[in-house]
């Protein structure tokens, strides 16, 4: 159990972490191969982290518009990160995911999460009917198996409580089988991850893996590699 002093510095960290705004990167690192996967594609739903917002995700969706993706393929969703994963937000997310697939007539699309966002999608897919609509899923930085670090804001906010480690969301999302039905699972993990602790709480049985070296939390949200990866993983 951590001390009252620890707690304290742990919700500073993830405070001031999770509120950092991400770089940003010119978008010409994509490489020609990426306008060559466009034909297959899925819509991309995006679902930002704890106490952010859809402007995360400038780079990585500045990257997918130079691999060929029109910004009507490209979806944020925001939402109030304070609420319960499984009560609220998980059904609010499917709502969203079946709009979008009103406004493109996709049979299916593919989710990238960052964060806490990994816990909201999660159990949307495995318990809230998004096995049937999910294509790829993909967890930045997640806290698939709970942080120890939310303990600090644990006490006074749902969604702390939800990433801790052996919650009600994070037991019902691990038991079993932790990648159901037939949507491609990846993760992408640093082992300098100074919010998700320990730094394997990210990977998932079943799913492919992906180590980025030593990042810090928001960083994978505009590194040229990581972003590479989720390219990658989106058109396999």
């Amino acid at each position: 159990m951590l001390t009252t002093r620890q707690r304290l510095l742990a919700f500073l960290t993830l405070c001031l972490v999770l509120l950092a705004p991400v770089a940003a990167h010119a978008a010409d690192r994509v490489t020609a191969e990426d306008a060559d996967r466009a034909s297959s594609r899925n819509p991309v739903v995006f679902v930002h982290g704890y106490n952010a917002d859809p402007g995360v995700w400038g780079v990585l969706r500045g990257d997918l518009r130079a691999a060929g993706y029109a910004d009507s393929e490209l979806f944020s969703f925001g939402y109030d990160t304070h609420r319960s994963v499984n009560e609220v937000l998980s059904g609010r997310l499917a709502s969203y995911v079946e709009d979008v697939r009103r406004q493109t007539g996709a049979a299916k699309v593919d989710v990238v999460a960052h964060s806490f966002g990994s816990l909201v999608s999660r159990w949307y897919v495995k318990f809230g009917g998004g096995g049937a609509t999910v294509d790829h899923w993909v967890s930045l930085a997640g806290p698939n198996r709970g942080t120890s670090t939310a303990w600090a804001c644990a006490l006074w906010d749902q969604a702390c409580r939800d990433m801790t480690p052996g919650s009600y969301v994070v037991k019902n999302l691990n038991g079993g089988d932790e990648t159901p039905g037939t949507v491609k699972y990846g993760t992408f993990w640093s082992n300098c991850d100074e919010v998700v602790n320990p730094d394997d709480s990210v990977p998932l049985t079943g799913a492919t893996n992906t180590p980025v070296g030593c990042l810090e939390h928001n960083d994978l949200l505009g590194d040229d590699g990581t972003s590479a990866g989720v390219r990658a993983f989106l058109a396999s």
